[in-house]
């Protein structure tokens, strides 16, 4: 049944460590990928401050997640958006995330921030947020602090580079999946791709391999197949019902 639902997809697909996006489907997860989840934890203040592992599931070679949010075995398509008539349109830019990013200036770093990759994890709000201290990240706690809160971003939108060098600096992730639950906001949140996994539409155009990204799995996003934090107001949760 599954196999028939993406006939689409090529042999290919199901061999090599990547991500397919099928039209009007769901994402196909190759490679023997990790599947586990990944839990928004905040200080004191409510404010994120890092992630908790969640459950691990069982590996599998080749698994297939669902992206119009409406399956009953969430993460997992159920053929949910064959019966709804899901329009999952990719809308979003095949540029580079530099092409879309704008950049402030610090005296130790500069930030290169790219807002329509945004997921609302919120962890960059922190002690006055990254902004204010990327502009005073001369000072060695300020900079640390704006990396750390850069490198929590799980969407990728912001990178934080270092100013002499101009290198990013990027947390160092191994190739993963993640299903990430935000308790803060008391909503499910997106698919997060972790170590530069490859993502291909469902034209078989590639878009941009990145460290991280993150994925629409509520249905609502406008910058599909991305996520743009819409799950938030959308109040999205993963319950089988």
């Amino acid at each position: 049944m599954a196999k028939k639902k993406n006939s689409k997809v090529s042999k290919a697909a199901f061999k090599a460590a990547k991500v397919v996006i099928t039209k009007n489907g769901p994402y196909v997860v190759s490679g023997n990928l990790p599947l586990v989840r990944e839990i928004i934890a905040a200080g004191s203040d409510g404010i994120p401050v890092k992630w908790k592992k969640g459950a691990n599931y069982p590996r599998q070679e080749t698994y297939v997640l669902c992206r119009c949010g409406k399956s009953k075995n969430k993460p997992f398509c159920d053929h949910s958006h064959a019966e709804l008539g899901f329009n999952g349109t990719e809308t979003a830019s095949k540029k580079k995330f530099l092409e879309q990013a704008g950049r402030l200036d610090g005296p130790g770093l500069f930030l290169a921030d790219a807002k329509v990759f945004c997921a609302g994890a919120d962890f960059c709000y922190g002690a006055g947020g990254v902004w204010k201290l990327t502009l005073d990240s001369g000072n060695p706690r300020s900079r640390k602090l704006a990396i750390q809160e850069a490198c929590n971003c799980p969407s990728g939108r912001l990178v934080a580079r270092d100013k002499k060098t101009g290198k990013s600096i990027e947390p160092k992730l191994k190739q993963a999946v993640s299903i990430v639950e935000d308790p803060v906001q008391k909503v499910s949140g997106p698919i997060w791709l972790k170590g530069g996994i490859p993502l291909e539409s469902d034209s078989g155009r590639k878009y941009e391999t990145r460290n991280r990204c993150t994925l629409c799995r509520c249905g609502y996003s406008t910058n599909k197949p991305f996520c743009d934090g819409t799950h938030i107001s959308a109040r999205f949760k993963d319950e089988k019902k």
